[in-house]
């Protein structure tokens, strides 16, 4: 934050905040620095403190040869300090998102695309970005000049032990039973979305759109919430949009997302500063939240309102949008949540409820789309051993939309609406373009596979009678580049095919005069 009111120090102690992003590794580490397996998951811990005369300041990095540009160590710095509008006290933790200065910092190693293989496309690792996780703490002390205490106090070993009788143990012992958390990715939803529920299905097609959308909030942890509660509503689809759970004026890319000379960016933007409604009039999307309310109250949902009444920077919770709804509301849900808190619903299966419905809604939208993309698929009848693999059929607009006349999202959803003017829109969005790049990816893979077991079911022998030395040659050299993309995850295949295919190339190998057996196969 900027600076919290009151004299004080010279110093006063600010936050901690873990910078991590979601792609592994350091390129300053060595492979075999102890924290070479936990970098996988977090790059490095940042302590932030306030100076009063330099502002916010890097206190501490661990560990220490990590490497972070200079505009990457400034916005980690204001990144990790509520705004001064916000007035945390306490304990307040909450998330950010910042662009990595360098690109792609690290290689991505073989670990991180069999995890991109294995993991749903909306948990993907994306290594362009670094993700902060921040632990920010504000308590009143007289003792102090500027009459607050700031500073994460972490145990070391130079400390002095408690008083008391410590029954000495092995190191194993003093380890706690392992956890298994049934998710670790999934937000409480409903407790993020309870003062929009009425505009939640609204929202949802914000986000499937890729619409630009301000999110203002009282505080960074509830603006950080609501934004990945957000991004997260479309699972199983990739969010393929830029968000930024909180962001602040000082942030590099202030200038990028608050100018008028084009048509804002596809980003979800969460802040708190209310200075934001008045630089970005001109977005066409702002929802602002207000504080949240004790866990037993029915929330005072925020209101649809127009653009036009986004003028002052005293403007009422409320969702500020000139944009209509392609699909109706589902009121039964609606009724059911409400009722649920009258009720005094868990808010845990209030989540769930929410959740399916999300997810059954992307679902409904996306099953049409799979099953028109697996139709352009070539028939595995097509697929010859020796001949170059058919071609994935282009993606065809007019023909999708005619098929859902018997193959639409009214098969799965009983809402109603403009379905084909919602796809239609789609189809402008960042989001089908991830999609379907990532589609057509992994059914090139699969085609690739498909040649290959081809190859291996064929008479290899009986091909080479006839062929020439340079037509073996040949498919030595893709036999073996098939291989390498098999063995690193990017082919679904079965061991029992690249054994296959090793015993071909040995074959073909075998096959060739000594001389080129040599090249093939040097000592």
């Amino acid at each position: 934050m900027d600076a919290p009111s009151g004299p004080g120090a010279r110093r006063a102690r600010g936050g901690l905040g873990a910078a991590s992003p979601t792609s592994s590794g350091s390129s300053a580490r060595a492979p075999a620095a102890p924290w070479a397996r936990f970098s996988a998951w977090l790059e490095c811990v940042c302590v932030v403190t306030f100076d009063l005369e330099l502002g916010q300041a890097l206190e501490l990095v661990y560990p220490s040869d990590f490497r972070l540009t200079d505009k990457e160590k400034s916005s980690v710095c204001y990144l990790s300090f509520p705004d001064s509008h916000s007035g945390c006290l306490g304990d307040t933790q909450f998330t950010f998102r910042m662009r990595q200065c360098g690109g792609h910092r690290s290689p991505w190693h073989n670990d991180d695309r069999l995890y991109n293989s294995r993991a749903p496309m909306a948990l993907q690792r994306d290594p362009a970005h670094y993700f902060g996780y921040v632990y920010f703490r504000q308590v009143k002390d007289s003792s102090m000049k500027r009459g607050y205490f700031q500073k994460v106090h972490i145990p070391s070993r130079v400390d002095k032990p408690e008083s008391s009788t410590v029954r000495q143990c092995d190191h194993k012992n003093l380890l706690p039973a392992p956890v298994v958390l049934a998710s670790v990715h999934e937000l409480d939803l409903f407790r993020c979305f309870r003062p929009v529920l009425a505009h939640v299905q609204m929202l949802w097609e914000l986000m499937l759109l890729g619409e630009p959308l301000l999110v203002l909030a009282p505080s960074p942890d509830v603006s950080s919430e609501l934004v990945l509660a957000l991004t997260s509503c479309l699972q199983p689809l990739k969010f393929c949009c830029d968000f930024r759970p909180y962001f602040t004026v000082h942030d590099s890319e202030f200038k990028e997302f608050s100018t008028r000379t084009q048509a804002p960016p596809n980003v979800v933007l969460g802040v708190t500063n209310p200075f934001f409604i008045k630089t970005l009039q001109h977005w066409p999307h702002v929802l602002r939240v207000g504080e949240p309310r004790m866990s037993g109250d029915l929330p005072k949902q925020v209101k649809l309102k127009k653009p036009s009444r986004l003028k002052n920077l005293d403007t009422k919770p409320g969702l500020y949008t000139a944009y209509t709804a392609y699909l109706h509301r589902d009121k039964a849900l609606l009724k059911r949540l409400l009722k649920g808190m009258q009720k005094k619903r868990p808010s845990d299966v209030q989540s769930a409820l929410l959740r399916r419905h999300l997810l059954e809604l992307t679902q409904s939208f996306i099953f049409p789309l799979e099953h028109y993309m697996a139709s352009l698929m070539p028939l595995q009848k097509s697929i010859a051993p020796w001949k170059t693999p058919p071609q994935i059929r282009p993606f065809c607009q007019d023909d999708f939309l005619r098929s859902l006349e018997h193959a639409g999202p009214q098969l799965t959803c009983i809402l109603k609406g403009d379905w084909l003017g919602l796809y239609r829109r789609f189809f402008k969005s960042p989001h089908f373009d991830g999609w379907y790049r990532q589609r057509h990816r992994e059914m090139a893979h699969k085609l690739e596979a498909l040649h290959l077991e081809a190859l291996c079911e064929a008479d290899l022998e009986t091909w080479m009678k006839d062929k020439s030395e340079v037509e073996v040659v040949d498919l030595v050299l893709k036999l073996r580049e098939k291989l390498v993309r098999a063995q690193g995850h990017q082919l679904p295949v079965k061991e029992a095919t690249l054994q296959r295919v090793q015993l071909y190339v040995t074959m073909a190998i075998g096959s060739l005069p000594k001389d080129l057996q040599a090249v093939l196969c040097p000592p």
